[in-house]
């Protein structure tokens, strides 16, 4: 079996859109008409959500019209809260074939099917033309990913000169490997973290010039505790990354916390500009 293969079988959960509608549905929201801040708590698949989405995009100092890219966009909903916040047009690309249906239903119900699309396919061959976006980001894909010099170099290769390029992944920590298994693999041979010099060097060598990068783990661990503390008051919420993630969600959810707050893991925000 093929890396990618490997990945977009990690990632396939199997009546995914089912489970969507039905969570959608038990929490009193009709799956046909939607807004993006319905769909926060489920399709802002990555720490902090929307918290984390809202501050990426701050960053890519976008304009209304201009065409940005989401690489590995999962269901869609960062580019779906651009394309509204922002009135950009947004292309999503993910190997995951389930999580592009099911982001082409979430883009309908929300009434932004004329500004986001979403293609299957890979990040390491980007199916653009040189210099086709006017900005582009990824969010929590490059863990999966071991030629990340291929990853960043065609990030580069599709945004035009000056435009910006936002990178939020994980980085290796000093406290030893993740604890597996985690949200983006079960075991540690479908993991691939760089370190937080190796991701700046790695970007430079790719044409990026590295305006900012971010440490978010104070932010992170102010998110768990909060997030803790919410469960404990109200339960489990209804809408959450479980739905996704299927039956082992909690113990890979938990996984990952604990991985940032033993150090083994850094959450890291890279905010680029194409030289």
């Amino acid at each position: 079996m093929s890396t990618e293969a490997r990945i977009a079988k990690h990632w396939t959960r199997g009546g995914l859109a089912e489970a969507v509608r039905a969570a959608l549905a038990a929490a009193g929201l009709d799956a046909d008409k939607l807004t993006v801040a319905d769909l926060a708590p489920l399709d802002q698949f990555h720490g902090r959500g929307l918290e984390a989405t809202s501050e990426l995009a701050r960053h890519l100092d976008l304009r209304p019209g201009q065409h940005v890219l989401d690489i590995g966009c999962g269901i869609g909903g960062p580019a779906r809260f651009i394309a509204a916040e922002y009135r950009c047009r947004v292309t999503g690309i993910d190997l995951t074939a389930e999580f592009c249906k099911v982001a082409a239903m979430l883009n309908r119900a929300t009434g932004l099917a004329d500004m986001v699309v979403v293609k299957q396919a890979s990040a390491l061959a980007l199916p653009f033309a040189d210099a086709a976006f006017d900005a582009a980001y990824t969010q929590n894909v490059s863990m999966n990913i071991a030629d990340k010099r291929a990853f960043y170099a065609e990030a580069a290769r599709v945004v035009k000169r000056g435009g910006r390029f936002v990178a939020a992944e994980y980085a290796v920590g000093p406290g030893g490997p993740p604890l597996f298994p985690v949200p983006w693999a079960r075991v540690p041979e479908n993991s691939h973290l760089a370190s937080v010099d190796d991701t700046r060097r790695l970007l430079e060598q790719a044409g990026f010039h590295l305006l900012a990068l971010n440490d978010r783990t104070p932010a992170m661990l102010a998110h768990y505790e909060e997030t803790r503390r919410r469960i404990a008051a109200e339960g489990r919420p209804i809408l959450g990354a479980h739905i996704l993630l299927g039956d082992d969600a909690v113990e890979r959810l938990k996984n990952s916390a604990r991985s940032v707050e033993e150090g083994r893991t850094v959450p890291i925000e890279a905010v680029c500009r194409r030289v």
